[in-house]
């Protein structure tokens, strides 16, 4: 387990999380100005794109997760209170400033916020597939390389048998990376964001398998692929996937343009393979933002990503003539995300105030190396991310 609590026994005299809970949101937001009036540059607020708006409204600073870690390595601040999801945390305790009685200290408000697709990648399960592809005598020419949406056990796991870390926005790079220095790549755990970064690198779906960590065959387990499969394949695909993205069909796409003629569909990458052969253009978090932005007025945009963010960017987009709505109309929330509230933030803060840091995420230092080993190498190939 990655996932610690700073110090079990200042956590039991931590005021009561239930008696914030029984309270309505709007009676948080006093409490949590006060607390940050308090607690100054000390504290800093880290909230991810895909946030409610009643908790990202008190972020300093937002994004998506590496930037965020990135961003809070680079401040003065002590304490970082990371409102999303496990893994976030845990990227930012891997880049945190570790200076003895200086050091920085993470927080997620919520210890239940987790991310599916990260879950869906247990070590336990990527060890397995690594003896398999031991077995088959195919480990000298495969480099692993996981999603930033993922555990740092898994980024370790990458860093210390030669592979690397990727985001949405350099996964081709740490593709074309990989391919210089072996033959085949083990991708974790999106399947569509390796699928589609294949796809278009150019190579074809029949040399990209999915390797089922749940597909247990006796007297061998090889994810549910023949030898040949796994000798073949240039990508091995984890099969994992987002359970926000994975619920957008080409049948969406399909629907909002018979509906509004002209619309521009853009989607992220953690979409299905289908979805982003309709779409118009695919693109990180930070990446969509960027094409409304820089579209002119009047442009109209279906969207295939989270519902917090869409709405957020109709509003903020809708005084330049620019209109934008989800690519599927009954919205498609994170849930895990969401698990995040202002009483929780609030719990946080004011547990602060009195001395008591609570839900402080560390990283074994064992793990945290190895990680750290695998996210220096995608900045060496793309420096700027």
């Amino acid at each position: 387990m990655t996932l610690v609590l700073d110090d079990l026994a200042q956590a039991a005299d931590a005021c009561s999380l239930e008696s914030y809970l029984a309270l309505p949101d709007h009676s948080m937001d006093d409490r949590i100005a006060a607390a940050r009036r308090k607690l100054g540059s000390s504290t800093i607020i880290l909230g991810h794109h895909y946030q409610r708006d009643e908790v990202i409204r008190f972020a300093d600073f937002t994004g998506d997760s590496y930037k965020l870690s990135k961003i809070a390595a680079e401040t003065d601040a002590k304490y970082l209170i990371f409102c999303g999801v496990h893994f976030m945390a845990e990227s930012a305790d891997i880049l945190a400033r570790d200076r003895g009685q200086d050091s920085q200290q993470v927080i997620l408000p919520d210890l239940n916020a987790g991310c599916s697709m990260a879950d869906m990648a247990e070590i336990s399960q990527v060890e397995a597939c690594w003896e398999a592809l031991e077995r088959a005598n195919l480990v000298a020419d495969i480099i692993p390389i996981t999603y930033m949406n993922s555990s740092a056990a898994i980024k370790a796991f990458c860093g210390e048998n030669g592979g690397l870390v990727c985001t949405s926005s350099n996964a081709r790079q740490a593709f074309e990376w990989a391919f210089k220095r072996g033959k085949q790549i083990l991708f974790l755990p999106d399947q569509h964001l390796g699928r589609n970064t294949g796809f278009a690198m150019g190579i074809p779906l029949s040399e990209m398998k999915v390797w089922d960590p749940w597909a247990i065959q006796i007297p061998v387990n090889q994810g549910g692929l023949s030898s040949q499969d796994l000798a073949n394949a240039k990508i091995l695909l984890w099969k994992g996937h987002c359970s926000v993205h994975q619920r957008f069909l080409p049948s969406h796409v399909d629907a909002v343009r018979a509906k509004y003629p002209g619309i521009q569909v853009i989607v992220h990458p953690e979409c299905r393979w289908e979805v982003c052969q309709k779409a118009d253009a695919l693109g990180s978090t930070e990446r969509l933002i960027q094409l409304v932005e820089d579209a002119p007025a009047g442009t109209m945009f279906a969207i295939g990503t989270e519902i917090h963010l869409i709405n957020r960017l109709a509003k903020r987009f809708a005084p330049q003539g620019k209109k934008i709505i989800t690519l599927d109309d009954t919205g498609c929330l994170c849930t895990t995300m969401y698990r995040i509230s202002p009483q929780h933030l609030a719990w946080a803060l004011e547990n602060l105030v009195e001395g008591r840091v609570v839900n402080r995420i560390q990283v074994r230092k064992s793990v945290k190396h190895w990680a750290r080993v695998a996210l220096d190498r995608m900045l060496e190939i793309n420096p700027s991310k």
